[in-house]
């Protein structure tokens, strides 16, 4: 028989049982909390360096890291044996940014046609038939889901008072995941799509749309000098889309047998794991913009 250290029998009924105690929040997300909030905070204080200094600057600091997340993809689709056409999509990502910025949607339309057009002719060129849908249907869906929401953030920040309206856009998506993790970490009890992302709550979910609420109603009062009502449906809008864009990269991550995107960034994985709501809530912001509080 096994002896504890005061000589008694070990799990003897006397023994007083240790209290349960839960695991720590990172163990229950599956997050490194701090690793993630070292990592927000630099990329944060790199977009409001970029933004108030030079607003050509934010553009360059996020084609690069678009860059970056076209490779993530492309590494991803390359794992089920999915070749992407990483040229013209390369090309058509700042293609998309500049005709964006400096001359407004009309030419957006076009080079996302030119960009499908693109992967269409160099697949044909680069390989045999068998498998071509297959892999120009991954490059047209990159060419929608990284290129022309480029596009679509290059349209936020045109304006006079694009700094500002870049700043709503990001810090409401920001606030989607801090309220969703916290809610979700501490009072989540009842899952939202298990089958997708097991660690997302209905709590969680509250707890994104609540702080969205609060931070777009916020902003949009001060930096546009909007009104608290409209701040606050564009951060409804936003949680509800943000939370959409996870699952959607959650889902494709599912259907590729991977876990991350990449490792890039300590406690959030690679580019594309931090960008997913992101790109999902540029163009729902810029409409709702756009349609509330018309830039001048």
């Amino acid at each position: 028989m096994e002896l504890d250290a005061t000589g008694e029998p070990a799990g003897s009924p006397d023994e007083p049982k240790a209290p349960d105690t839960p695991p720590p929040a990172h163990k229950r997300t599956g997050r490194n909390l701090p690793a993630a909030i070292a990592v927000g905070a630099a990329l944060g204080a790199l977009v409001l360096l970029s933004l108030y200094t030079v607003k050509a600057i934010f553009l360059v600091v996020m084609v690069v890291f678009l860059f970056i997340g076209l490779h993530e993809l492309a590494g991803a689709f390359k794992s089920r044996d999915v070749r992407v056409a990483l040229p013209p999509l390369a090309a058509g990502l700042v293609a998309a940014t500049v005709t964006a910025y400096g001359w407004g949607p009309e030419p957006l339309v076009a080079v996302t046609a030119l960009t499908v057009l693109a992967v269409l002719i160099w697949r044909m060129a680069d390989g045999p038939p068998a498998g071509y849908v297959r892999d120009v249907t991954a490059g047209v869906f990159i060419t929608g889901y990284v290129v022309l929401m480029a596009g679509i953030v290059a349209l936020i920040i045109a304006p006079d008072d694009g700094d500002h309206r870049i700043v709503i856009f990001i810090a409401t998506t920001v606030a989607s995941d801090i309220g969703g993790y916290f809610a979700g970490t501490f009072l989540g009890r009842h899952k939202l799509v298990p089958s997708i992302s097991p660690k997302k709550t209905w709590e969680g979910a509250a707890g994104s749309i609540l702080v969205c609420m609060l931070v777009g109603g916020w902003l949009v009062a001060w930096l546009l000098d909007g009104h608290l009502w409209e701040g606050a449906l564009i951060g409804a809008a936003v949680a509800i889309i943000a939370i959409a864009g996870d699952l959607i990269v959650s889902m494709v991550k599912r259907d590729l047998g991977l876990k991350d995107m990449g490792t890039l960034l300590p406690g959030h994985g690679g580019v594309m794991d931090r960008l997913d709501s992101l790109i999902a809530t540029a163009p729902v912001v810029w409409v709702l913009l756009e349609l509330l509080t018309p830039s001048t």
